[in-house]
């Protein structure tokens, strides 16, 4: 704290708890509360969607006017909201409209993507060249493809702009949109090219956040090493691995205020990793609220995921026999693809008392399952760092987590080393198959027979820092040293 304070714009397209569909949101909203005790003042600049609007309080103030953002009038907000320094991009053409941040209620993408993320990105731009009296940043931080033309519209610019680092939180999920949109969206004929944000003749919001940015980081070590694979690349291998030396993995962390058994709102009685008495309340509500038997020694594994191939969702229903056949419980709360929302509603159906569902994503039922399941399955086929687990291991949920990205980097196998050294928090498996992730069921049923072990280990994973301490500190010293580069 001693050393001066460094201004940095954060440029998103979700924030917690406004606007979520998957960890993104809560990485952005808690990572600048935990920068401020870095000595770094971030501010987030979003699309001012109806939630975020409705979020502003009377005291916002508008500190830009746009005559024409993409085809119409637009207005810069600034406010401070529960403690968040916020700008929001108020272009109703762009944002007031019903569905998911991306999508229309039907599930169809919006078919101006392009345009409203590029709205987005363009404004960042123009905050780090000094739109904004009073603050202007010595570092832009985008995030994911919806925040990836930010870098490359502070590169192209002219006049001094600060550097910029690109946050890639799922590689998967690479924004692209046809070339001819090329001039629409401000960009210029020069950067149409494969040193540009050409990608396989369309344009490339993330590949073009991952070319011009100063810096590059992903949410694990792990992931980073798996994105410069053939393998793990999703086709940008050859790009990252050309810049590997400006790539870092920091693990992500959760916001321990947000998720802190002891005073959590959303669970029936608190509890603690010194107090653990209360996890048999949770549980018998958990029961209660996916219709499962109220067995207090049977072994019930949670789920909170996107039900989808990525997640290893396919995998996991068709483990649901092997699981059963452990005497275990299976309570799954998520959405995702449709057969295999079919799939576990069916298997909900057949067995009634031993496997219930809940489709969709409600925080109190996520809360409810971390605090109430002995288990939580994780074994998605890749994951870039996964916030999931690091709740779990707060709320003393075992993880059983294939070998993964941020799965690996966060779970300390139940082995026999680590069993004997008392240092496993959770169980890992590989390779994601299905009879591995049978055997760690398999293996998680074993040592639930073993009281005194299961506890030990519970306690070992309660006891976890998965907060933003740490993290936030790598972010800091990456946001000095590259300011410190700019001059």
């Amino acid at each position: 704290m001693s050393e001066p304070s460094l201004r940095v714009l954060s440029v998103v397209s979700e924030l917690y708890p406004w606007v979520k569909t998957g960890g993104l949101a809560d990485v952005a909203g808690a990572l600048p509360g935990a920068l401020a005790a870095e000595g770094v003042a971030m501010r987030t600049l979003i699309p001012g969607y109806p939630a975020m609007l409705a979020a502003l309080p009377a005291t916002g103030v508008a500190v830009h006017d746009f005559a024409s953002l993409f085809g119409a009038p637009a207005r810069l907000l600034a406010a401070e909201v529960d403690g968040l320094g916020l700008f929001v991009l108020d272009a109703p053409h762009l944002y007031a409209r019903a569905g998911s941040p991306y999508a229309g209620p039907d599930g169809q993408d919006f078919a101006d993507n392009a345009q409203r993320f590029a709205a987005l990105a363009r404004v960042g731009e123009q905050i780090g060249g000094g739109l904004v009296a009073g603050f202007v940043p010595d570092v832009v931080h985008a995030h994911d493809w919806q925040a990836g033309l930010t870098p490359a519209y502070l590169r192209l610019a002219s006049g001094r702009r600060p550097p910029s680092v690109m946050t890639v939180h799922n590689l998967a999920f690479q924004g692209q949109f046809p070339a001819g949109l090329l001039a629409a969206l401000g960009l210029p004929p020069e950067s149409y090219g494969i040193e540009g944000v050409e990608y396989y003749g369309a344009i490339g919001f993330l590949k073009a956040g991952l070319r011009y940015a100063d810096r590059i980081t992903t949410v694990s070590p792990s992931y980073a090493a798996e994105i410069c694979t053939p393998a793990g690349g999703m086709g940008l291998d050859g790009l990252l691995q050309a810049r590997r030396d400006v790539l870092h993995g920091i693990l992500n962390g959760i916001d321990e205020a947000v998720w802190n058994p002891a005073s959590d709102p959303h669970l029936p009685e608190p509890f603690s990793a010194t107090r653990r008495a209360g996890r048999a309340v949770c549980k018998a509500a958990l029961q209660a609220r996916f219709g499962l038997d109220r067995d207090p020694d049977a072994l019930v594994f949670g789920v909170v995921s996107r039900l989808t191939w990525q997640k290893g969702m396919d995998l996991l229903l068709q483990a649901v026999p092997a699981l059963l056949g452990q005497g275990a419980q299976l309570a799954v709360l998520g959405a995702g693809e449709p057969a295999l929302v079919g799939g576990f509603a069916a298997a909900a159906a057949a067995t009634p008392g031993r496997v219930g569902t809940a489709i969709g994503y409600e925080e109190a039922i996520a809360h409810l399952v971390q605090g109430g399941a002995d288990a939580l399955l994780v074994p998605s086929r890749f994951e870039p760092c996964g916030l999931t687990q690091l709740c779990a291991l707060r709320y003393g949920a075992l993880p059983v987590v294939a070998r993964s990205g941020g799965l690996a980097d966060t779970v300390i196998d139940a082995n026999a080393a680590a069993l004997a050294q008392q240092v496993a928090t959770g169980l890992q498996f590989a390779p994601n198959s299905l009879p591995a992730l049978e055997q760690a069921i398999g293996r998680a049923a074993g040592l639930w027979r073993q009281p005194a072990q299961w506890q030990r280990i519970q306690r070992n994973a309660m006891r976890c820092d998965v907060g933003w301490r740490g993290p936030a500190g790598a972010y800091a010293a990456l946001y000095r040293a590259m300011a410190a580069e700019a001059g």
